[in-house]
């Protein structure tokens, strides 16, 4: 069984998942590249069932998505800053974690079966996609969930200036 456990930068809020994630998202969009303060968010992804706070209390900043109109709720720390995990008005019961707050943020894989990359038209330039892995220009799916048709790559690619 699995008890992967991370937290903030201050240790006052804790917090537990016990089970692999459902896939990896790697985002590139600019409400990510903010919210990480880098080039894009890597995101596991969890069923809200496995998930756990085990010390603490998140405090919520709610933000609407550009894109589907539809509540982001990002929730941190509020002694020290640190944006913890985020959950969706649009993805009920799931959370994505953001990666670098786990103890181990190497702990789960980040393979072209369980993971993709979208927002790939505003990844910043030199960030390298790696060959084989979903890749999306916008989101995976649309708004009213109807899958969108990956692109996978034959060889790495990098991003160049637009």
């Amino acid at each position: 069984m699995v008890n992967a456990q991370g937290g903030c930068l201050c240790g006052n809020v804790r917090y537990s998942v016990n089970s692999h994630p459902t896939r990896v998202t790697i985002c590139h969009c600019k409400f990510c590249q903010r919210a990480t303060g880098s080039a894009y968010l890597v995101e596991p992804i969890f069923d809200e069932a496995n998930f756990f706070i085990k010390s603490g209390k998140a405090k919520i900043y709610e933000h609407l998505s550009e894109g589907s109109g539809k509540p982001v709720y990002v929730h941190f720390c509020e002694n020290c800053g640190t944006k913890l995990f985020l959950t969706f008005g649009r993805f009920l019961e799931v959370v994505g974690i953001y990666g670098g707050t786990f103890d181990d943020p190497n702990w789960f894989d980040r393979t072209a079966e369980n993971s993709k990359q979208i927002f790939l038209s505003v990844a910043q330039n030199g960030t390298v996609i790696p060959a084989g892995v979903n890749t999306f220009q916008e989101h995976a799916t649309t708004t009213d969930g109807t899958p969108i048709e990956p692109i996978v790559f034959s060889e790495p690619q990098v991003i160049k200036a637009r």
